[in-house]
């Protein structure tokens, strides 16, 4: 019996081997209540593993509580940044759109400038035209002019 409880012992974590030795203690003083003294240190084992079980415990929750903080941290970061994100796609569809206003705008203003081209185009050869014929009419002019002295002269 002794010899089972000095290797329960060696199992126990090292913060209760002081309970323990001291029931082995009373177990080797008094051999009469071997049997309840035996019962104690199983007991005292017991509430040993179970202290080691609830530490593991407690360590599991507070790595636990840690995760779940810092999942939550991640959790707000990601609404954060979805939200920004969302913002600034909206900004860029208004400013797309823009933009293709602009360039229907642009592009309109080029079709009108290619008429206005072909405008100032065909009033250039209508200006050339009529300075022609204006040139033509001043000579048309100068030759009735000149016809006319000759008819008068000759009366």
């Amino acid at each position: 019996m002794r010899d089972t409880l000095c290797h329960t012992m060696v199992q126990i974590p090292s913060y209760a081997i002081w309970l323990c030795v001291c029931v082995f203690v009373l177990l080797l003083a008094v051999p009469v209540m071997c049997v309840h003294v035996w019962m104690h240190a199983c007991v005292c084992m017991y509430m040993c593993n179970a202290l080691q079980h609830m530490t593991h415990c407690n360590t599991i929750c507070n790595k636990l509580q840690h995760t779940t903080t810092h999942c939550n941290t991640l959790q707000h970061n990601l609404q954060h940044t979805a939200t920004q994100s969302a913002t600034h796609c909206n900004t860029l569809q208004q400013t797309a759109t823009h933009c293709n206003t602009i360039y229907n705008t642009l592009q309109h203003t080029a079709t009108h400038c290619n008429t206005l081209q072909h405008t100032a185009t065909h009033c250039n050869t209508i200006c050339n035209t009529l300075q022609h014929a204006a040139t033509h009419c001043n000579t048309l002019q100068h030759i009735a002019t000149h016809y006319n002295t000759l008819q008068h002269t000759a009366r």
